[in-house]
């Protein structure tokens, strides 16, 4: 231990409290001992620390701060420079602001594009992902705070996110969704990590040993501190056991008396406490961000605005340009409609939730370009109401104009922590909208705004179509800018567009009903799946367009990597991203057809050509081998592809690569689905073959226990239960029609039982959590003398540790 000269005159239960939050963003600080305290806040794309009394879901307002564009959307660039920028505004904002652990960024993989949060997470590849992660991570480090990615691990669907069982084998587990973490790890240095709320393979993800010790710190050599995500924790004992530091939010005082308990009982060792305790204050006395002159830096927010407009710039994808409508002539008369280009959906809602510094819009800034305004209209109400008296109005000014500029996407409620988009469709009215105007106006170009994949069936109404994604506060000049060409877009969809969300891997299986979520499809996550499964996608990824065009030649396949030229043929200057996939035909095992291994974002003038080299790493031939439990190589000739997406492949190679082992782990009779790619109806016993156990139970059966949710009061034996179910159930209801999520009601209502005790700021203990569940199955008496005597036991906690703290 580092510290062990300080730990050695804590007494037990100092130990045990600076291992739970002081308050909703605080950790302890223990003044006897000069351990300061630790400030968290979330971060993905803006510093959101709260001005007054702090709350996980950012109900109370929080300090003005840049609204970078979403990880989404900056995923688009392929840019690890931009995020680097971009974490380096944000490490320099956090420590303004005095926040030491920016909980950013998010990079779960995205399995189905219906998951709320995917604004917030980068990919569905891992590869792209990690690389993006861990330049954010670089930069905010840069910078004195400490980076903290999230969510660790297999956390892929909001509803129910705190109860649901992750059910996977361990080579999609490791291949897919750890992938971008061991990169952010191992080359981002991550001084912390945050576990996820799920049950990976009936083990929370906060107590598995496998994950956060044989993984995390002793495969990988993180040595940072792991942190719950707010209200994670389960067990805080078998947390601790498990190698996770930090429970956040407070819980009161019933965790760590939990601790101090399990070392006088002899279930928990002093020495696992000791561990934690290290880890924590090498953070807090180590980070720069403490010293106070560094708290008090100022920041140019200005040159943040400038730098969230690049991003928007860089990350935004021209997805169609039919007979070359963009850029438009200076002098070209256009119509602003759609209520985003007044309102602009820039960033999603949820814990992440900035408050902007400013906020840019269309038809503010339009008048500052080279084009002749016929007038702009909101058109339509964001949120779905049929408005005849805005339709027209829109209808009427299409017809005066040479082009249309259309403005749309998904609606706040589409796109939020807490919920799960149940289609991929946009509005019904934002249509019917645009079926209206092609009927007066066939040149529209379609400027979306959506963090996440949507179904485009009408994009043969447009002819051109912009996406700029969550594209941040400074967003609408971005867009601008690319409009009438002083910037030529770049961006390429950093995942797939399917035609229809019936065609996505996981359409069977996302989200889980009950209990368990089961990743039937394994590898065969975006385009892994479309493009070995030979199934047509609207956009595939890596897709973008530009206003100038690209050739690729002089490919060398190398030992250590690949090189080749790429040359600018057009008349305009412009960004090119090189993709470097690389797959094996006659494998062994079940595998993709092309895995991307490499990029590489590349300026070419017009004219220009670039030498261009990409390099192997230890991950470009790996797969997971389990029967070896270890990462192998195969033996075989490999397909080096360079290609401009998935499938624009420019040049073609080959190498011989030597394997590490002769020894292959599936058998191909007996898993079809897999080594056919045919994956969207696995059968119970091929799946079982591929984890390797029998699948666990799904169904709700039997009593309510504390680690169910609240929303499964609809199945509780008390009146009153299911009367409150029914309650959450109308509210719920009623903030989906007014369009804008009711975060407080969407947490309570997936919440677990158990989140009473820990969410609540002590107000409840575990034992009183356990009596209220009691109530809901109907023991009313047993319920409420449980619930009595865990009050009693609370105040008395609570009061010892109240003057173990006045003693500090």
């Amino acid at each position: 231990m580092k510290h062990r000269d300080i730990i050695e005159k804590m007494t037990l239960e100092e130990k045990a409290l600076l291992l739970s939050g002081k308050n909703e963003w605080q950790t302890w600080n223990l003044d006897k001992h000069n351990i300061p305290s630790l400030f968290c806040s979330d971060g993905p794309h803006g510093i959101r620390k709260q001005a007054g009394e702090g709350d996980h879901l950012g109900l109370n307002p929080s300090l003005p701060a840049t609204c970078f564009p979403t990880a989404a959307t900056v995923a688009n660039s392929w840019d690890e420079k931009l995020g680097e920028e971009i974490g380096i505004a944000l490490g320099g904002e956090a420590r303004a602001l005095g926040v030491d652990i920016v909980l950013a960024p998010g990079l779960n993989i995205k399995r189905s594009p219906l998951c709320g949060r995917n604004f917030e997470y980068f990919s569905e590849d891992p590869y792209l992902a990690g690389k993006m992660a861990a330049a954010y991570i670089r930069g905010i480090q840069s910078q004195g705070a400490a980076a903290c990615p999230k969510h660790f691990a297999v956390n892929s669907q909001e509803t129910r996110r705190m109860v649901m069982n992750s059910v996977i084998d361990e080579r999609t587990l490791r291949e897919i969704y750890l992938t971008a973490f061991e990169i952010a790890v191992k080359e981002g240095k991550a001084k912390a990590i945050m576990s996820s709320y799920n049950q990976i393979n009936g083990v929370y993800a906060n107590e598995n040993t496998h994950l956060l010790r044989e993984i995390l710190r002793d495969e990988w050599g993180f040595n940072g501190i792991v942190i719950t995500d707010w209200g994670g924790s389960n067990d805080h004992v078998e947390g601790v056991k498990a190698g996770s530091d930090l429970e956040m939010p407070a819980a009161g005082f019933d965790s760590p008396h939990a601790l101090v308990e399990a070392v006088q009982k002899g279930v928990l060792k002093e020495e696992a406490i000791d561990e934690c305790v290290d880890r924590i204050l090498e953070l807090s006395l180590t980070l720069p961000q403490n010293n106070e002159s560094n708290k008090s830096k100022e920041v140019d927010l200005k040159a943040h605005h400038q730098l969230a407009k690049k991003a928007a710039e860089q990350s935004t994808v021209l997805l169609k340009n039919e007979e070359a409508i963009l850029p438009l002539k200076a002098g070209t008369k256009v119509a602003l409609i759609g209520d985003f280009a007044f309102d602009p959906r820039y960033q999603g809602a949820g814990s992440s939730l900035v408050n902007p510094t400013q906020v840019d819009n269309m038809v503010e800034l339009i008048s500052e370009y080279d084009l002749e305004l016929a007038g702009y209209v909101r058109g339509y109400v964001r949120h779905g109401k049929e408005d005849e008296e805005l339709e027209n109005a829109a209808v009427n000014l299409a017809k005066h104009a040479d082009v249309i500029l259309y403005s749309f996407g998904l609606d706040e409620m589409s796109e939020s922590e807490g919920v799960d988009r149940t289609h991929m469709r946009i509005k019904k009215n934002q249509i019917a909208l645009l079926e209206k105007l092609v009927k007066v106006n066939t040149n529209i170009i379609g400027i979306l705004g959506a963090g996440a994949p949507i179904e485009m069936p009408w994009e043969k109404h447009l002819k051109g179509i912009l996406h700029g994604y969550l594209c941040g506060q400074a967003g609408a000049g971005a867009i601008l800018d690319i409009i009438v060409g002083k910037v030529n877009p770049s961006g390429k969809i950093c995942e797939t567009y399917p035609v229809k969300y019936e065609d996505t891997p996981a359409y069977h299986y996302f989200p889980a009903k009950e209990k368990t979520s089961e990743y039937r499809e394994s590898v065969y996550v975006g385009y892994r799946y479309y493009d070995t499964a030979n199934k047509m996608v609207r956009y595939p990824f890596g897709f973008g367009m530009s206003y100038t065009e690209f050739q690729y030649s002089n490919l060398a396949v190398e030992k250590n990597g690949v090189e080749f030229d790429i040359t600018n043929t057009g008349k305009v200057d412009g960004a090119e991203i090189a993709q470097l996939y690389i797959g094996l035909h006659d494998s062994g095992i079940f595998r993709p057809s092309k895995e991307l291994k490499g990029f590489k974002k590349v300026f070419l003038k017009s004219g220009q050509t670039k030498h261009v080299r990409i390099e192997f790493d230890d991950k470009t031939f790996r797969f997971w081998n389990t029967k070896t439990s270890k990462w192998e190589v195969e033996s075989g000739i490999y397909s080096i592809m360079i290609g401009t997406n998935v499938e624009e492949i420019c040049l073609y190679g080959k190498i011989a690569v030597s394997g590490t082992t002769e020894i292959i782990p599936y058998k191909p009779e007996w898993m079809k689905s897999y080594y056919n790619a045919d994956i969207s109806h696995v059968p119970d016993g091929e799946f079982e073959q591929l984890l390797g156990t029998l699948i666990p139970e799904e169904n709700w059966e039997g009593e309510l226990t504390i680690n169910d949710a609240i929303c499964q009061m609809y199945y509780a034996r008390s009146f009153l239960a299911r009367a409150v179910y029914h309650i959450l159930k109308k509210m719920k209801k009623k903030s989906e029609r007014k369009g804008k999520p009711d975060l407080n009601i969407l947490f309570i209502y997936n919440m677990p039982f158990r989140a009473l005790a820990k969410m609540t700021g002590g107000r409840l203990n575990m034992e009183m959590a356990e009596g209220i569940v009691k109530i809901v199955n109907g023991h009313f008496i047993r319920g409420m003398h449980t619930v009595i005597r865990g009050c009693f036991k609370n105040r008395s906690v609570r009061k010892k540790y109240m003057l173990e703290i006045e003693k500090e």
